[in-house]
């Protein structure tokens, strides 16, 4: 495995800044954000692609802090119920693709997206029910527009170099936990995998083992971040929250740096699962822990995994 940052926690730093700092942390491969919710503030797409100077000077930066790039990362809604929103999206996951294809990255991390719930609609829809039946006919609807639009995506990517499209799973999208996700894959194929977070499948309520199991052979890409569910306030309200994250005292849950919401032996039991199920790449850390500035959470990161990754090839078994 590879220790990896999403850099984007560190935009207030230039990006060779971020790369000198991140070298001397230890870290080994960075995830870099090229649009959607993220930003470009470390990979301007349009500029890389047009300018020779540019590119070659940003891939001078990496070379020199010896970083590889895990994935390019563009999470966005290109299925989006307002066109003009939906292109923008759309036209940014396109420039990361050929950004990934100008630096040989075969992995794009970003959103299956949401769409409305019907025609005519205009804002997304998160059915969360089955009944009553409008819920089921919206779901039906969704993908109706979700398969062809990554159909077309998928073929765009092949002839483009990216053999992985990795979608997270996240709440507020088509594509929320494993059995979303294989049955986008089952659709369209297997470029599509996921870029396992299991911040976002603790909320609600999977265990992140038995996920990666579900999910063998179809993860491409992993981020590194922790959820902490605040029993008191879930057992009266449930996981389901809408407060501002910035209400953490009153929220059912808050996203942690790794190690401050799920224990030290669940977190081991996880990197372990992932190498039983062939996955040994990069493990990217994502900060949004609100109780903690982004360097500091940045920096317990990379201790605690420093000392719960497996870094060797795991060998054979000579004693048996």
């Amino acid at each position: 495995m590879k220790l990896g940052v999403f850099t984007v926690c560190l935009h207030h730093m230039p990006f060779e800044e971020a790369a000198q700092y991140l070298r001397s942390k230890g870290v080994q491969c960075v995830e870099i954000g090229a649009g959607g919710y993220p930003g470009d503030t470390h990979l301007k797409t349009a500029e890389f692609l047009s300018n020779p100077t540019y590119r070659e000077g940003w891939k001078d930066i990496l070379k020199r802090n010896e970083l590889s790039v895990s994935a390019i990362s563009c999470h966005g809604n290109p299925v989006h119920p307002n066109k003009a929103e939906a292109d923008r999206y759309h036209k940014d996951f396109e420039q990361a693709v050929l950004a990934a294809e100008a630096l040989g990255v075969d992995t794009v991390v970003g959103f299956s997206g949401m769409s409305a719930g019907a025609p005519g609609d205009a804002t997304p829809n998160w059915p969360t029910v089955s009944w009553p039946g409008e819920y089921g006919k919206a779901l039906e609807y969704q993908w109706e527009v979700l398969v062809p639009y990554w159909e077309k995506m998928v073929k765009f990517c092949a002839n483009h170099g990216v053999t992985k499209i990795a979608l997270e799973m996240h709440g507020g999208f088509s594509v929320y936990n494993p059995a979303t996700l294989l049955r986008l894959r089952e659709a369209v194929g297997p470029a599509i995998g996921a870029n396992f977070d299991p911040s976002h499948l603790i909320w609600q309520g999977m265990d992140s083992s038995a996920c990666v199991r579900a999910l063998e052979g179809a993860i491409y890409h992993f981020h590194a971040k922790d959820t902490k569910i605040n029993k008191r306030n879930a057992d009266v309200n449930g996981l389901l929250d809408v407060r501002h994250y910035s209400d953490e005292i009153n929220r059912s849950w808050i996203f942690r740096t790794v190690g401050y919401g799920q224990s030290t032996e669940s977190w081991k039991d996880l990197f372990s699962t992932l190498r039983l199920c062939g996955y040994d790449g990069a493990i990217s850390i994502e900060h949004e822990d609100s109780l903690m500035s982004p360097r500091e959470g940045l920096e317990k990161a990379i201790t605690f995994l420093q000392e719960t990754l497996m870094f060797e090839d795991k060998g054979s078994v000579t004693w048996a």
